[in-house]
């Protein structure tokens, strides 16, 4: 099992609109993945490791999938309407990260 994480860094000056990325982004995206993704979960920081810092990052989302081959047909024909659908929510450049879940 491999999980994509897709990750958006506080960035000054940024926005981020979660009411457009809850209602319209992440539903498009969990269509597109179908059956493909095992698991989904979107996170909202709301502090960092040290009690009154800042998140590192204003959302986090991770999809679950058998393996990067079932995530690369899953997201392969549909990237660049979902790439293309970023910038109507954040300004932020996501940074995205493929890991092998281990437990």
């Amino acid at each position: 099992m491999i999980r994509v994480s897709v990750l958006y860094p506080h960035t000054a000056g940024a926005h981020f609109d979660w009411t457009y990325y809850l209602g319209t982004h992440v539903p498009m995206v969990a269509r597109k993945f179908g059956a493909a993704a095992k698991a989904t979960s979107i996170d909202q920081g709301i502090g960092g490791g040290a009690p009154g810092t800042p998140a590192p990052y204003v959302a986090t989302a991770s999809f679950v999938f058998d393996s990067v081959l079932a995530f690369q047909a899953a997201f392969g024909p549909h990237a660049q309407e979902i790439m293309a659908d970023i910038p109507k929510y954040t300004s932020i450049e996501p940074i995205i990260q493929i890991s092998e879940i281990k437990v």
